[in-house]
């Protein structure tokens, strides 16, 4: 896949591939962080640390061709929530 908005590969990064692949040559470090991180409900397969600090290491989808497309869905929804007016009582 060539480097692009969507997909970018580093190979000469330390630390690529920084998840288990077979592919190496699919894998995506456009999100070497995810954006998601934050939500509660990242749509990702984490875990919860005993220390509160939420593990990704077990999730490829920023790292996957197709995790921009994801992550750009859920973004746009989160921002999309956080611009509806709230309903006050009248």
């Amino acid at each position: 896949m060539e480097n692009s908005h969507r997909f970018f590969s580093n190979r000469e990064c330390r630390y690529f591939p920084c998840h288990d692949t077979d592919k190496p040559e699919d894998f995506n470090c456009l999100f070497c962080f995810c954006p998601l991180y934050f939500l509660e409900d990242c749509g990702g397969n984490f875990r919860v640390l005993e220390n509160g600090v939420k593990d990704c290491t077990p999730c490829r989808i920023p790292h996957h061709p197709k995790g921009y497309d994801h992550i750009m869905k859920r973004l746009k929804a989160e921002f999309a929530k956080a611009r509806r007016p709230e309903k006050r009582d009248a």
